[in-house]
């Protein structure tokens, strides 16, 4: 019984060092979003962090119209990279996690 539950502490330590090595890995990992017209474009990463954000001049003349690209553009590349994060996190959990007879985390 010892065994198995320190096969099974050791099974959930390296599953922990891959969700780590995960997370590292999808800071290089880069979305980029921009507006229908091109005049607003913006870069994050996998892991939600904005990475850099390209203002066309045109925009810097009407205020409203650039929080409303901002707005819209940050949203688009969020939801691709919480999406992509998401996916890779739970893969790397599903991947290391010991088998415990009886419990299905993750479904079939």
């Amino acid at each position: 019984m010892f065994g198995d539950l320190m096969g099974m502490m050791g099974k959930l330590k390296e599953t922990q060092e891959k969700i780590e090595q995960t997370k590292k890995r999808l800071d290089t990992v880069l979305i980029d979003k921009q507006s229908s017209d091109g005049l607003l474009k913006v870069t994050v990463n996998a892991n939600r962090e904005i990475r850099s954000i390209s203002i066309d001049p045109e925009l810097l003349q009407d205020k409203e119209q650039l929080e409303d690209y901002l707005v819209m553009v940050l949203n688009r590349a969020i939801t691709d990279a919480s999406n992509i994060n998401e996916a890779e996190l739970a893969a790397a959990a599903k991947d290391g996690m010991p088998n415990i007879p009886g419990l299905d985390l993750f479904g079939k």
